[in-house]
């Protein structure tokens, strides 16, 4: 099976590092052009261009903690190739220590709203209209395909952070709405779930003992996805192999989802 990306022009969120990163590769060597944002990682993120190449990836420094930044970072992605064929909403934040409901900040829930989700709006508004833009020209194949990253929390709920687990869920009810809602415009919306990953934002609770025993329990397989392991169903959902798929929840989390 050959997953080629051939002429599609590609944003991904969050690219510079775990689960971005490696759909970026994967986007690429798929023969897709990339461009992804990074808020403070410039480092990793220029590395990543130089691995993947100038002409067919760009890193874009944005802090998508507003809705005007995801308009911005829409506009740079089609002005780098000229158009937009996916967008991949994987950034977002997950505060590591435990918040009981009754002592979570304001401040707290706000920002994990903004950025999980409010930019994430933005960027699906200003993706599609691009799209349909696109698709007006263009008949027979998929005019655009659109994948959402949720997760485990965004199904089962995850105690003492209802702000990443409410922000997750949101984006499978977006996902569900929003394929019906596109489909006459053969733009695909689906979302990919993973539970816990070996990624830096996972990496203080999974280098913690107690609490990487626990996790481990909670999960059939026995252990933590890679991050190759989550972008590998990302670039699938954007293929033709995917072509009568939408809408759908793809849980990438070694069966945790089932056990919570």
């Amino acid at each position: 099976m050959n997953l080629t990306l051939n002429s599609k022009v590609a944003l991904i969120t969050g690219g510079s590092r775990g689960i971005g990163a490696a759909a970026v590769r994967m986007f690429v060597a798929a023969g897709a052009k990339v461009v992804f944002n990074y808020q403070a990682a410039k480092a990793p993120a220029e590395d990543l261009v130089r691995a993947c190449g100038a002409e067919n990836c760009r890193a874009v420094q944005s802090d998508l903690s507003t809705t005007e930044a995801a308009q911005q970072l829409v506009s740079s992605a089609i002005a780098a190739f000229g158009r937009l064929d996916i967008l991949v909403a994987n950034h977002g934040i997950w505060p590591p220590e435990d918040a009981p409901i009754e002592r979570m900040s304001d401040e707290q829930w706000h920002r994990t709203i903004a950025v999980n989700l409010d930019s994430v709006f933005a960027l699906v508004k200003h993706a599609v209209g691009q799209m349909k833009k696109q698709g007006a020209a263009s008949s027979g194949s998929a005019a655009g395909h659109i994948v959402l990253v949720s997760s485990t929390a965004g199904q089962r709920g995850e105690a003492f952070h209802c702000d990443y687990a409410a922000s997750k869920g949101a984006l499978i009810s977006m996902v569900k709405g929003l394929s019906t809602e596109l489909a006459r415009d053969r733009i695909h919306v689906n979302c990919v779930a993973p539970g816990w990953v070996a990624t830096d934002m996972s990496a203080a609770a999974l280098n913690d003992p107690p609490t990487r025993e626990k996790v481990f329990r909670a999960i059939p397989l026995g252990r933590v996805g890679t991050p190759d392991e989550i972008a590998g169903p990302i670039l699938f959902l954007c293929t033709p192999y995917a072509g009568f798929i939408t809408g759908e929840v793809f849980n990438v989390n070694g069966g945790a989802v089932l056990v919570g």
